[in-house]
């Protein structure tokens, strides 16, 4: 009885042990840069914009071996203009991303290419100050699609480097105020590269 107990408790042990040394989560902190294309409508206002810098929060969970998901917190500045006819305005940013995808990854020795899509929200603030144009914007939420596709490199068995690129296709805002609207989608180009830990 005393043998059975033993061998229980070693089967216990090296079974917590073997889960313990296998990565099923990550957190990583990239650098960002928010990339807006020129946009025209037939509403005879353009948008172009001012590129933005930033960063990106992520945290991944693996569900199999390749499969994961991944929550993000983005954090951006940049700034929007918009030309009409009777107006030029400039609105200065603060864009936050709220996501979530499912990762797909690709295992070849210390190389892990990767491939995601998910969806989320754009959260466009306006900041008050001398760039900012115009009193009467206000913040603006977008419903967005996520995709992108990237390739980590592990340094450790604890780190690797990931580098990224990430599309969002969002409703060009108009920040509440109506003359602004385009009634136009875009792709947000959003380069990232940064660190994660694996634990």
């Amino acid at each position: 009885m005393k043998k059975f107990a033993l061998l229980a408790l070693l089967l216990t042990i090296s079974a917590v042990a073997g889960r313990a040394q296998e990565s099923r989560q990550d957190v990583s902190v990239s650098g960002s840069a928010i990339l807006l294309p020129f946009k025209s409508s037939s509403t005879d206002v353009k948008v172009s914009a001012k590129r933005g810098l930033g960063a990106l929060f992520s945290y991944r969970f693996m569900l199999t071996p390749r499969g994961a998901v991944e929550a993000n917190y983005g954090y951006s500045q940049g700034a929007l203009h918009y030309v009409a006819p009777s107006y030029n305005y400039a609105v200065n940013t603060r864009l936050q991303e709220v996501s979530v995808a499912y990762v797909y990854n690709f295992n070849f020795h210390n190389f892990n290419p990767f491939v995601e899509a998910g969806g989320g929200a754009l959260l466009w603030g306006n900041i008050r100050n001398l760039g900012t144009t115009t009193l009467d914007v206000k913040s603006q939420n977008t419903i967005v699609g996520l995709y992108g596709g990237g390739i980590a490199y592990e340094i450790s068995p604890s780190f690797d480097i990931r580098a990224e690129y990430r599309g969002i296709f969002s409703k060009v805002p108009n920040f509440g105020y109506s003359p602004l609207t385009t009634n136009r989608y875009y792709n947000v180009n959003n380069p990232v590269i940064g660190v994660a830990y694996h634990f």
